[in-house]
Order: structure tokens, then C-alpha cells, then sequence
């Protein structure tokens, strides 16, 4: 088949290997000048599927009242006009009951470990390089009262086989030695061993090349403005340039923007653009940086090493689709890393960026079928886009191409908003 896909971030461009590996025709269409240049572009760099977890949760409601008095506040809420962010909040709340907290902890923790092993595949058979580290991640605690909540992530990580260890001091510093000139900022951590790092743009912009190789036309600078349907199919996509573009089957993977882009054809996507932001500084001690990733669990901010450069990443702010960059955000970012990596790298030197995080209200992302016979999506992942790409792709291509995915894919797909779930 002929398949167009709508969006050139990780999501898009994975999606378009996998599916040109399976023997298709493959088209993206991306506004941006290159692939992986808004969402993909600074994240924090962690593939961590020990870390899937959605963000409603028991008691994260009282949690986020205590977060947005902090000053160095990992939430922000802007006061919002829109009913859609409402709903989008309300139904959020909703999952934050045990019995959702585990079934949407089951769905994210399998496609995200499933992720980590198809990126592996894809490692060992290309020799794609992207600043990747396979040294777990770090989630340190500074006080005694996270440290003894502790037993609240291992239940979830024992329930589905995620490995783990439970330090003390002295053990972060065995896992992060540069953490040794800060010894009294912490009090012990929990590490996620099957964790990886690296670099999404860069893996975006390699693997976009390799997907060329395939035979993947990139049609870059191209805007969509709607699609065309005729009964229940798609029929095309509308650009800026006054095309119509048609295809076989149809993939979005516009991330925040797909809602807008559906809604027409009566699918009602529960995705809110969530606002994170991140630092990139140049290492000057390489002694005193990171290993790997360190996660500030204060901050809910990330530390993570790429090559040469020291990643920070953080933030949720919910402030629909702005892109202002906010010199608070930036206070924050700069506290967690200067906190606890003072000599690593140079913050004068530090660039500032912020992204759109795609999030649904139950933490999982939304692959698979609509109710249009040849449309699908690949969308919704929130802060694990670049966690999961690998799999998302690799389990899409297997639905358009009628296979049967190595994972249970039903609760995936959009269907699950229609049940309730």
C-alpha cells in the first residue's frame, strides 16, 4: 500500500521505518524544514520504561495543590477559556483511583518495555548512533519522607517485572559518582537498571535517512490543513499549497495538533498539550557530570548525559499551545542541575527550549484503528514519545500490514475512550 503519515517527529519517522520495512509506499508530510524539530527536538532524553507511569494517580490531585505553592513548582496552571481543557482536566481526575492507576500503568509499562526491545533490534541491525547510554536512570530522593514512600513505585515495578534497586547514599554515588561532591543533598535513590538515554533528534534525523534508503519520500515544509473523506474512508489531505495528497492508508502522528485535525470526522481525541522545557549546557568536567540520567524526584526534573552535553529536562505546564519561553521554568531547571551537578557543565552556555507534550488523560497513548476504515493514529504519549516510538511504530506497521502485533494492542487504540476506560 500507499501510506501517508502526518508528522515527521520521532512517532512519524519510526512509523514510517516500520512500515516501509514491512513493503509499503511510504509518504511523510512534516511543516518543519527537517524531521524531529518541535517535540523530538530537547526533551530529556531518557528511554525509560521503569519510569511509565501515568500522571493520574491516587493522591496526585493533593500532590499538585502542594506543587503549585512551591516555588520551584514542577506544575504551572495557566487560568484557561477553553471547555475542551476542562473536560480534558476533569476526566484526567477521573484516573486517579487505584483501580485505573493499574490498568493504565499495565498498558504503558508493556508498550514501553516492548519499545526499549524493538529499539534494540533496530540498534544492533542499522548501527544507528544517537549519544545512546544503556545505563539506567537514577530517581534520587533529597528527604526521608520520599525515601519511606519508596514502596509506593516498587509494588507497581514488582507487579510487572520491572527490575530495580533501592540505594542509600553511598549507592547513588556508586551509580553516579559525581553526586559525591553534593553527598548531603540526598538521602538515597531508586534505580531502574533497563533504562536507556539518548539523544531524539538525532535519532530522528539518522533514522529519517535510513528511512530514504527504504525508498520514504519526505515531503518537508509542508503544512496540512484538513483532510477529505468520502463515506467511511479518507480520501486525501489538504495542504497549504492548495494539493490534495492521497494514499492507501493514512497515519497521524501530529501530536498535540491531531485532535484539531479529527474532530471534524466525529473522533474526539482526549489529548492536551502538556508545556515542558529544557536546558542543554556543553560538559566542562566530564568527573562531574552525570553517567547516565538522574531523576530530581523534588523537582521532577531530569539530568541526563548526552555525549558531550548535559540535558535538563522538566516542567508541566499547562498553558494550551504557547510557546513563550518563561525565565521561571528556567529557575527551576537551573536550581535541580546547579544543585546537584554545580561543576558539570557550563549554564552560561545553556540553550533554553520548550516543547508540547501530547497527553491524555490516562497516561497512555492512542495507536491503532479509528472508525474511518483507513485512517489510524499514532499519538498521545505525552512525556514518553521517544520511550515508546519504537514500539508504536513497529506495532502500527503490523496493523496496517494485517499482521498481529508481538503485544496486545486492543486497549490502544481510541476505541478505549468509547467503553469508558
Amino acid at each position: 500500500m500507499h501510506v501517508l503519515i502526518l508528522g515527521g517527529g520521532v512517532v512519524g519517522v519510526t512509523s514510517a521505518y516500520y512500515l516501509a520495512k514491512a513493503g509499503h509506499r511510504v509518504t511523510v508530510l512534516e511543516r518543519q524544514p527537517a524531521a524531529g524539530l518541535e517535540t523530538s527536538f530537547a526533551n530529556a532524553g531518557q528511554v525509560s520504561p521503569g519510569y511509565s507511569a501515568p500522571w493520574a494517580a491516587p493522591g496526585i490531585p493533593l500532590k499538585a495543590m502542594k506543587w503549585l505553592m512551591m516555588r520551584h513548582r514542577p506544575l504551572v496552571v495557566w487560568p484557561s477559556f477553553e471547555p475542551r481543557f476542562y473536560g480534558w482536566l476533569a476526566r484526567m481526575l477521573a484516573n486517579c483511583t487505584e483501580e485505573a492507576y493499574q490498568r493504565n500503568k499495565g498498558r504503558m509499562v508493556r508498550l514501553a518495555e516492548y519499545s526499549r526491545d524493538v529499539l534494540r533490534d533496530l540498534r544492533a541491525e542499522t548501527g544507528i548512533a544517537y549519544d545512546h547510554r544503556e545505563q539506567g536512570t537514577l530517581q534520587l530522593f533529597r528527604t526521608r519522607k520520599q525515601l519511606d514512600h519508596v514502596g509506593d513505585d516498587t509494588r507497581v515495578l514488582d507487579a510487572y517485572g520491572v527490575p530495580y534497586v533501592v540505594l542509600d547514599p553511598a549507592g547513588c554515588i556508586m551509580a553516579e559518582p559525581a553526586l559525591a561532591r553534593v553527598a548531603g543533598t540526598f538521602v538515597g535513590g531508586l534505580r531502574l537498571p533497563g533504562d536507556e538515554t539518548g539523544d531524539a533528534h538525532l535519532f530522528t534525523q539518522r533514522l529519517a535517512a535510513l528511512c530514504e534508503d527504504l525508498g520514504v519520500v519526505f515531503r518537508y515544509g509542508t503544512a496540512i490543513t484538513g483532510l477529505r473523506s468520502e463515506g467511511d474512508r479518507i480520501s486525501g489531505v489538504a495542504t497549504a499549497a492548495g494539493e490534495v495528497l492521497t494514499a492507501d492508508a493514512y497515519v497521524v502522528a501530529m501530536g498535540s495538533y491531531t485532535p484539531a485535525l479529527l474532530r471534524p470526522f466525529g473522533i474526539d481525541l482526549p489529548i492536551y498539550p502538556v508545556k515542558g522545557y529544557s536546558l542543554t549546557l556543553p560538559v566542562t568536567n566530564a568527573e562531574a557530570a552525570p553517567v547516565s540520567t538522574v531523576m530530581d524526584e523534588t523537582y521532577k526534573v531530569a539530568i541526563t548525559r548526552l555525549g558531550d552535553r548535559i540535558r535538563v529536562g522538566g516542567t508541566a505546564e499547562l498553558a494550551g499551545f504557547s510557546a513563550v519561553l518563561r525565565g521561571p521554568r528556567r529557575e527551576t531547571l537551573v536550581r535541580s542541575v546547579g544543585d546537584l551537578f554545580p561543576a558539570g557543565g557550563d549554564l552560561s552556555q545553556a540553550k533554553f527550549w520548550t516543547g508540547l507534550r501530547p497527553m491524555t488523560p490516562d497516561g497512555t497513548p492512542i495507536v491503532g484503528g479509528t472508525r474511518l476504515s483507513n485512517l489510524y493514529t499514532n499519538t498521545g504519549h505525552g512525556t514518553l514519545g521517544w520511550t515508546m516510538a519504537c514500539g508504536s511504530g513497529r506495532v502500527l506497521a503490523d496493523l496496517i500490514s494485517g499482521r498481529t502485533p508481538d503485544i496486545a494492542t486492543p486497549d490502544l487504540a481510541v476505541s478505549r475512550y468509547a467503553r469508558g476506560a
